[in-house]
């Protein structure tokens, strides 16, 4: 798992690194807007299609669920086949899609389409990962890191406000008409500036058989979650025995697409959790925040999105600062400050906004958004840098995936504590006083969810 340190750091990058950003940068702009794009789209393509808006709701889980079964898989591939040659295959998969998605004759076209996308994703979130570790110096890697957070944050946050104009002005096949020029440009960058010499070290061979297999089982724990009701135990119990079949394949096959001993590698394994846990974490604001903020302080649809756009908009100026503070003083000790950042934020949604109502809010996610941030650029840092060239792909994939299972989790979970909190079945029309307690246990089991997430962290520096 692990590089030996016998390869030169000078031979790891290409002739062009700038440039090589711009293209990964690029990438993962649209490859996070590709997510965050669609969603205001769903009552337009109800009407446009006549159909429910529970059927329309496939338009986003088809993407995500690809992104989620394929990301692993897409990484390997990337070890095996080279992370440059991958990448560009994956841009141009996304770009046909987009195109295919905007020519759409009828909403099920349209699902089919944005899965094809979401593979694509899938590839994009993946080997964009590997690349940097490919094309930036070790000391520049935290730098790199929170760049690409920053793209991924300002694709979150342009994506509804983009896709309401565009949806406005010229009709909905216009959000997935606009994926054709980025993805043409990616492309374009991408072989361009991206140097061959990073496909010259491949991975040894492919599982396609334990891959398939994964990427079952994930899609029937996603669903499990995502859509509920009386299939759920049923999905989720094909899930466990897909990943235990998943296991016995891995530990028999020669090349594996990865060891199941990576999972309790003592820094891979900590940090996949680490990961999952902060996602889920995120996804509460997202869950929780939106109702609170109607419900519990009275505001209006304009301006709970205002108050909503806050933490995508600290992304976007933070992710780079916090990049270059683990540069400064290295993953493990910026992972602790992240953590713990995002501990106190938690604390401080539960309790100053009982007292200041959105003063609080928007005060506890000006701590939390660049604890986030901080978290995201470390933790991704110190499990790139150590991992062998040949492995970096799935390693990348495995952190792309604890991160949406962490973030389809955090819906399911939080909205659960939510619930049981409020102690109403449905929240949206739950009493004011009764959503602001739901409020209130959520972030406090925010908060002890993020403290756990410190124990191995801090663990970690004491090895260190």
């Amino acid at each position: 798992m692990h590089e030996s340190g016998k390869r030169p750091v000078a031979m790891e990058r290409t002739k062009t690194p700038s440039g090589a950003m711009i293209a990964l940068a690029l990438t993962m702009l649209t490859a996070s807007l590709g997510v965050s794009i669609a969603n205001i789209a769903l009552p337009t393509l109800a009407q446009a299609f006549g159909a429910s808006f529970a059927q329309v709701q496939w338009v986003t889980i088809a993407y995500l669920l690809a992104v989620t079964t394929l990301v692993v898989g897409a990484g390997r591939l990337g070890d095996v086949l080279g992370h440059r040659r991958v990448l560009l295959w994956g841009i141009g998969l996304f770009t046909a899609a987009s195109a295919l998605c905007a020519a759409a004759p009828d909403l099920w076209f349209l699902v089919v389409a944005r899965v094809a996308q979401g593979a694509g994703g899938a590839v994009l979130m993946a080997v964009t990962m590997a690349l940097v570790r490919d094309t930036v110096a070790k000391d520049r890697i935290g730098s790199a890191m929170g760049l690409l957070g920053t793209m991924s944050a300002i694709g979150t946050a342009l994506g509804p406000s983009l896709g309401g104009f565009l949806i406005a002005g010229f009709g909905w096949r216009s959000i997935f008409i606009v994926m054709v020029p980025l993805g043409l440009a990616g492309l374009a960058l991408g072989w361009r500036c991206l140097s061959p010499s990073v496909d010259q070290r491949k991975a040894a061979g492919f599982d396609l058989a334990g891959t398939a297999v994964l990427g079952v089982s994930l899609a029937a724990y996603a669903l499990s979650v995502t859509i509920g009701g009386a299939p759920a135990p049923w999905l989720a119990l094909g899930a466990a025995f897909g990943i235990a079949v998943f296991l016995l394949i891995e530990a028999r096959v020669k090349q594996p697409l990865f060891r199941p001993a990576d999972l309790i590698d003592p820094v891979l394994g900590p940090s996949l959790t680490m990961n999952l846990a902060v996602a889920a974490v995120m996804m509460a604001t997202l869950v929780v925040g939106p109702v609170y903020l109607s419900r519990a302080l009275h505001l209006g649809a304009a301006e709970v999105g205002l108050v909503m756009s806050v933490g995508p908009m600290i992304s976007i100026f933070s992710g780079v600062p916090a990049g270059r503070v683990v540069d400064r003083l290295g993953p493990g000790l910026v992972v602790v400050i992240g953590l713990a950042a995002m501990a106190f934020a938690c604390v401080a949604l539960a309790f100053l906004t009982q007292v200041f109502g959105v003063t609080g809010y928007v005060a506890a996610m000006v701590l939390l958004t660049p604890g986030y941030q901080l978290f995201q650029a470390a933790n991704n840092t110190g499990v790139m840098m150590g991992v062998d060239a040949d492995e970096r792909g799935v390693v990348s994939g495995m952190l792309g995936l604890s991160r949406n299972l962490g973030l389809v989790t955090g819906a399911s979970v939080m909205g659960a504590v939510f619930a049981f909190g409020s102690g109403v079945t449905d929240v949206t029309q739950a009493a004011p006083d009764a959503v602001a307690t739901g409020m209130q246990v959520t972030f406090l089991v925010a908060a002890a969810l993020i403290a756990l997430a410190l124990v191995p962290a801090l663990a970690a520096r004491r090895r260190a």
